[in-house]
């Protein structure tokens, strides 16, 4: 399987990292500065799940040859300019960015049917071109599509990326693997960047702490009407469990002067919420806190 990752932030640079490590074929389509840092010096991956070590897969500034697979890891509001790098037809494309909005731009752009849905759990930065650190053992790739063509890609994708030490699956539909995601990461993100804690002190302040069950809670009401079945008896998951020095990768954004993904996390909860006449006050004045911030910057 051939595969080109688009764009080798925290999350495309680990996974080039471990398929190339894993003697995948490989090319990694950035621009042109980051792709001579990698040819140069490859791409410095340090992980507390799968080791430390240097891989060196192909770098591009273009892709012009076909592949089985596109992953894209672009930021959502780097996407549109991303896509213009792309110069061939992929067979199956796998985004993994955040938020929900990206899935129609794809489809615009490539078959609506080779784009599945995808997301990425981890917790990985990129503090400058080629180096890669992941600070977190959780890691989980998943992917569903609406239509059965797509399946026997997904499950080929998915045995490749589980031997390159990334667990993978394919899910049970789009709205699930979407939105079993987002609910946690929105709330996540809008506690921490919103307050500039990390998720310990948000976990045993009681007031900060209602504020993330409340963000769950109205995402939640928000993923079930999108089709999603997110329980409401445990409203915390997978964060009661996570390490209290966990951050966001919006709080990491604003501590850097990167614009953070407002539009692309807690925007496109509220613009499910509004197509459902939901509503979602506590989400709404967290992303008013983390506005606010963001003007005295």
């Amino acid at each position: 399987m051939r595969v080109a990752v688009l764009g080798p932030g925290g999350v495309g640079g680990l996974v080039a990292g471990a398929l190339a490590r894993a003697s995948t074929p490989v090319v990694v389509v950035a621009r042109e500065s980051t792709t001579a840092t990698i040819a140069m010096h490859g791409i410095d991956v340090h992980s507390v799940l799968l080791g430390d070590f240097l891989a060196r897969p192909q770098a591009e500034a273009s892709l012009q040859e076909p592949v089985d697979v596109l992953i894209v890891a672009t930021k959502a509001a780097g996407l549109v300019e991303a896509l213009e790098r792309i110069d061939a037809t992929p067979r199956l494309v796998l985004p993994l960015l955040n938020g929900l909005d990206h899935l129609a731009v794809l489809r615009e752009r490539f078959l609506a049917e080779t784009v599945v849905a995808g997301t990425i759990r981890v917790e990985a930065d990129r503090p400058q071109p080629g180096v890669v650190v992941h600070t977190s053992k959780f890691l989980l790739v998943e992917m569903a599509s609406s239509y059965a063509t797509a399946r026997p890609e997904m499950v080929r994708l998915v045995s490749v990326l589980s031997d390159a030490g990334i667990p993978a699956r394919v899910g049970e539909s789009e709205p699930q693997v979407m939105w079993s995601k987002l609910v946690r990461l929105n709330a996540l993100a809008c506690t921490t960047s919103a307050y500039d804690k990390l998720l310990g002190e948000i976990r045993s302040t009681p007031a900060l702490r209602a504020d993330l069950v409340a963000s769950i809670e109205e995402g939640c009401a928000v993923a079930r009407a999108e089709g999603a079945s997110i329980p409401a008896d445990d409203p915390l998951g997978e964060l009661t469990a996570a390490h209290d020095t966990l951050g966001s990768s919006m709080q990491r954004d604003i501590a850097a002067g990167r614009p953070p993904e407002l539009d692309a996390i807690p925007g496109s909860v509220l613009r499910a919420a509004a197509r459902h006449g939901i509503a979602c006050p506590t989400i709404e004045r967290l992303v008013g806190l983390i506005a606010a911030r963001l003007g005295g910057v």
